[in-house]
């Protein structure tokens, strides 16, 4: 017997532990070299687990839910066991209370956790009728719980009234005001901890300015569909967002600082991170050396991550460091907001929508795509006049874009 064992990876140094969530294979299943096994969710990211060989899948140490650390033993492959010839392990009594009319004959066929199976068998609800929201639409515990959450649909039932009919319904968990209990899982734990962390140890002082973005809107219209032909990329907004600041931090390099105990870190380089909500929670992955990007590599490299941030691809190294960050929260239709530090950076800028507003100029009111743009910053280290100027020097750059281009 050859077996290769499988492992959990090598954490970086701020990973302590994670999370395992549900395997893809069960004992005694044949697997590939590449195939994912199993996720290991961290406080930052979710890691993959892949086969380093084929073969079948004969052992596992560990489950949904355990708690595991770097290097740690979760099972083993042998190279030259046959599909089925392995044991699979005995199903717990509790399935049996599933009839097996209640199940589609599909439902054999949808990848289902330990935990799907599990609520499954105390709710009667076949996961196969429900539309997984998990990766290649697995059904997961959530869809689980929501489905639960339902009252389920009575139907007619054809039978004398004098005959008391009992009709087996999903309950609300707590009668006609239902709520329910649900663990945070460990991003969104540590995404609670750090944002308590930051409010607890800096100064955050936000301020404020207006964003006339005609001239981006006539630059983009103009020269879209070369842009798109030549680059492969649309031209959108953020790129532009992201090199005012870097100009900006450039000027002030405060903002691009941070603070180590009594020390203040002055940052020679431009590392911007971008946040970007997933299913797991925000995310900030990071553009590194951005002053040596240009508008086209600026929007590659952001839809590059959209993508792995939609897909629960992206890395520890994708996450790590930052010198500044910036947040759209306009893409959800917000007006204004006063965005948090990501520690242990000294300023984040925060965008909004943009809304047609009366502004006047040359002695005229006339109308304007406006956006409002917020700064928050460490006053611990950043003073007002730092701050301020800081965003006017953004405003006035997207407001003359040529100047962005022309390195002016």
């Amino acid at each position: 017997m050859a077996v290769v064992e499988i492992k959990v990876p090598v954490f970086s140094e701020s990973v302590s532990e994670g999370s395992l969530l549900a395997w893809s294979k069960k004992v005694g299943d044949k697997v590939s070299r590449g195939d994912v096994l199993i996720e290991i969710e961290t406080d930052k990211v979710v890691l993959e687990v892949t086969a380093l060989a084929d073969g079948v899948l004969t052992q596992t140490m560990k489950g949904e839910g355990d708690i595991v650390s770097s290097e740690e033993l979760l099972g083993q492959i042998d190279t030259e066991a046959t599909a089925g010839a392995v044991a699979a392990p005995v199903a717990v009594a509790v399935t049996a209370a599933i009839p097996v009319a209640a199940l589609s004959a599909s439902s054999a066929e949808v990848p289902q956790s330990p935990a799907v199976r599990k609520m499954a068998a105390e709710t009667g609800i076949d996961p196969a009728t429900l539309e997984g929201t998990g990766k290649a639409g697995r059904v997961t515990k959530g869809d689980m719980l929501e489905a639960a959450a339902k009252p389920a649909p009575v139907a007619p039932v054809s039978t004398p009234s004098a005959v008391p009919v009992a009709i087996s319904s999903v309950a609300p968990i707590s009668g006609v005001r239902p709520e329910q209990r649900v663990p945070m899982s460990r991003i969104r734990a540590r995404i609670a901890q750090r944002l308590k962390e930051v409010q607890n140890t800096a100064a955050i002082l936000t301020t404020f300015n207006e964003v006339n973005m005609l001239p981006i809107m006539e630059l983009r219209k103009k020269y879209q569909d070369a842009f798109v032909k030549k680059h492969g990329v649309k031209l959108g907004f953020m790129s532009f967002f992201v090199r005012a600041a870097t100009e900006a931090l450039k000027a002030f390099p405060l903002v691009n600082a941070s603070i180590d105990g009594n020390d203040i870190i002055y940052h020679g380089f431009f590392d911007i991170g971008i946040a970007v909500s997933s299913e797991r929670g925000l995310v900030v992955p990071i553009l590194r050396d951005t002053d040596t990007l240009n508008l086209a590599q600026d929007e590659k490299e952001i839809a590059a991550y959209a993508v792995k941030a939609k897909n629960g691809k992206l890395t520890l190294e994708d996450m790590s460091g930052g010198t500044f960050s910036i947040t759209n929260g306009g893409t959800f239709g917000s007006m204004l907001s006063t965005p948090i530090l990501n520690q242990p950076q000294s300023a984040i800028l925060g965008m909004h929508n943009i809304v047609e507003r009366p502004v006047v100029e040359n002695g005229q009111i006339v109308a304007r795509p406006i956006m409002y743009v917020a700064l928050s910053y460490d006053h611990r280290i950043i003073d007002g006049k730092e701050a301020v100027s800081f965003l006017v020097m953004v405003k006035n750059l997207l407001e003359d874009p040529a100047r962005l281009i022309l390195d002016l």
